[in-house]
């Protein structure tokens, strides 16, 4: 009996169709031809099962292609032999396209491999890159630490580089990271000195804002307290943990010294707001003469002169505006006694007489303020004098 792709003949050799002839794969006698021909190609179909596995697993490319390769190479090595009733030649096909295909993701997957290698190897350098350049460089150092240390979950994320490679890659990170490390420890050691020198520049700049805290030299106290400030400034920071200490110190003394400053002011300012208010009630009087009687009028002024020269001290955006209003009504005055004294002539006007002795008593006062060198009582006597002279004609 014979199907399409063999036979059996009648003393059981079993035949399967090769190229343009057939070939003995065996010896049929366990039962009718009909069950050796189905048992033969049974064995053809499994052979078959086999090649259409190694082409699922190509097409889905779940499987390694080289060992794909290897075992369609087996199976095709073995048609020639093979006991199977069944179109080999067919198979055969399958299996150069499957070795055909295997080779291709084989060279496809080496090469992925390789750009694979290439990518992990450029991304390894560029991380011992970034080392080198922190370690260089790089003055942010809690970032920079905490950014080496990143560096190290990265590195170890990056797989596929070759052993030699990787070595070579892991040294120039790792002195890098040493190198950090030093220049780290030498900054800080060098900052540490520098803290212990500002500490002990504080201290002394404290102990000197502590000597002035108590002085009443007001504005050369504030000058130099603001010289020690910028010192301070100047000094650079103490240790983290006495900065705030020593600043503390520092501060208490000026502010002990400028509280008492603000208090001596607050009330010189209002002694001297209630001067300007006495002097405001004593312009407003010497407006209020009554010039009718120019004598009278000059004796009232000078009893208000008096009083007004008597005050304090008053504020000193007031200063010149008191003045100037004083000015005005003394010389309301001054003017009443010149009409008179044009009305009754020069030689026969007691006035006159009067005035003379009023610049005369003027000059005293203006020698005894020379004498005693206060600069302020001078000038306010000179002002007097003059005033005193321009109420007298010239001779």
């Amino acid at each position: 009996m014979s199907s399409e792709w063999g036979r059996i003949d009648a003393d059981g050799t079993v035949y399967v169709r090769a190229g343009e002839g057939e070939r003995a794969i065996g010896s049929w006698q366990a039962g009718d031809v009909e069950a050796g021909i189905a048992f033969y190609t049974r064995r053809f179909d499994d052979l078959e099962a086999e090649v259409r596995v190694l082409e699922k697993r190509l097409e889905s490319g779940a499987g390694d292609p080289a060992s794909s390769r290897k075992q369609a190479q087996a199976l095709q090595g073995q048609l020639p032999e093979a006991a199977v009733i069944g179109n080999l030649a067919a198979l055969d096909e399958r299996l150069t396209a499957v070795i055909a295909a295997a080779h291709a993701r084989t060279a496809e997957a080496s090469e992925q491999r390789e750009q694979a290698r290439a990518g992990a190897i450029a991304a390894k350098e560029a991380l011992a890159a970034e080392a080198e350049k922190i370690a260089e460089s790089a003055t942010s150092w809690k970032a920079s630490g905490d950014r080496l240390r990143a560096i190290v979950d990265e590195w170890r994320a990056i797989k596929g580089v070759d052993r030699k490679t990787d070595d070579a890659l892991w040294k120039r990170f790792s002195t890098a990271r040493d190198a950090f490390g030093r220049r780290r420890g030498q900054h800080f050691a060098q900052l540490d000195t520098e803290r212990g020198a500002a500490r002990d520049v504080k201290e002394r700049l404290i102990a000197r804002a502590e000597e002035l805290s108590t002085s009443t030299e007001w504005r050369e106290t504030a000058a130099a307290l603001r010289d020690l400030l910028a010192e301070w400034k100047a000094a650079g920071r103490a240790a983290r943990d006495v900065e705030d200490a020593l600043w503390k110190r520092f501060r208490a003394a000026q502010d002990t010294f400028f509280h008492r400053r603000s208090e001596v002011f607050a009330e010189r300012d209002a002694e001297q707001l209630a001067n300007q208010k006495t002097k405001e009630q004593l312009i407003a009087a010497a407006r209020g003469i009554d010039i009718s009687d120019p004598k009278a009028a000059q004796a009232a002024l000078r009893d208000v002169q008096e009083r007004y020269d008597a005050v304090g001290h008053v504020p000193r955006d007031a200063m010149r505006r008191l003045d100037d209003q004083m000015r005005a009504a003394e010389q309301r005055v001054r003017d009443a006694a010149d009409a008179q004294w044009r009305a009754a002539g020069a030689a026969s006007n007691p006035f006159l007489a009067a005035l003379r002795d009023r610049l005369t008593e003027a000059e005293a006062k203006l020698e005894r303020a020379r004498n005693s060198g206060d600069a302020a009582r001078i000038r306010k006597a000179e002002d007097d004098v003059a005033q005193r002279r321009a109420l007298l004609p010239d001779d």
